[in-house]
């Protein structure tokens, strides 16, 4: 699921960005921008809610191992797979129709390499000050939800290693958790620095290279992370070097 989110996020990206630079088009229709402001929070968001899901799932299988086939059977993670394509969808539904409806009298010209909805709220010559509260109060809850979800799963993860009188079981747990947390770390961080700021923090060069970080280099460094703790590629990267 995680490797759909991901390949699914960069090909809504990444192939209309390249088409611009080596065409030398600089330009989108309402349409396409309209696509990608509902497929990019249906994406980001449902992804935020998949690595809570899986903080979940390694909490179950640390601290409740032998009850792991029951309490994780495949019926529920069915339903939970399903389930994170929901509130992103329908945050993704509601923001192109409001913020493609709005009329644009003057400047044309979005200051970044795709169609985000932050970017587009400065161009509107209507007062979008109301789109842009419900737009921030939408991504903070959206955003904090998974990231609770995620803190609480972790802090029970870090009791139950604790307690565990096994150096070596610690060290197995803290090893099984590190590549999720650098995951975490790259990419609900970077949505965090976009979506959920003050703004007086607000920068269009900052906001590009955040952009360019959860929207390419995250989703290209994913499947690196969780494969570097594989003995048979660590065994071929050595091989190949």
């Amino acid at each position: 699921q995680l490797s759909l989110m991901d390949m699914m996020l960069v090909s809504t990206i990444v192939h209309q960005m390249a088409t611009n630079y080596l065409m030398g088009t600089k330009s989108i229709s309402p349409a396409g921008c309209g696509a990608r402001i509902l497929l990019f929070p249906m994406l980001g968001e449902g992804e935020c809610f998949l690595l809570a899901a899986m903080a979940y799932d390694r909490y179950v299988a640390i601290r409740h191992p032998l009850r792991y086939p029951i309490l994780m059977n495949q019926k529920l993670c069915l339903h939970v797979t399903t389930g994170f394509w929901l509130p992103g969808g329908v945050d993704g539904l509601m923001q192109p129709g409001a913020i493609l409806s709005f009329p644009y009298c003057h400047s044309r010209e979005i200051n970044h390499f795709f169609c985000e909805a932050p970017t587009l709220t400065h161009l509107p010559c209507a007062h979008a000050t109301f789109f842009k509260f419900f737009t921030y109060v939408c991504c903070l809850l959206l955003l904090l939800i998974p990231l609770a979800l995620l803190l609480a799963s972790y802090s029970l993860i870090l009791a139950a290693g604790l307690r565990m009188q096994s150096t070596e079981a610690q060290k197995k747990v803290f090893v099984t958790c590190s590549s999720h947390l650098a995951v975490v770390g790259l990419f609900c961080g970077t949505l965090l620095l976009i979506y959920v700021r003050p703004k007086s923090y607000c920068s269009v060069a900052h906001d590009k290279v955040v952009s360019a970080s959860y929207t390419i280099f995250t989703p290209v460094l994913n499947p690196l992370i969780y494969s570097v703790r594989n003995k048979d590629v660590k065994g071929a990267l050595r091989k190949w070097l």
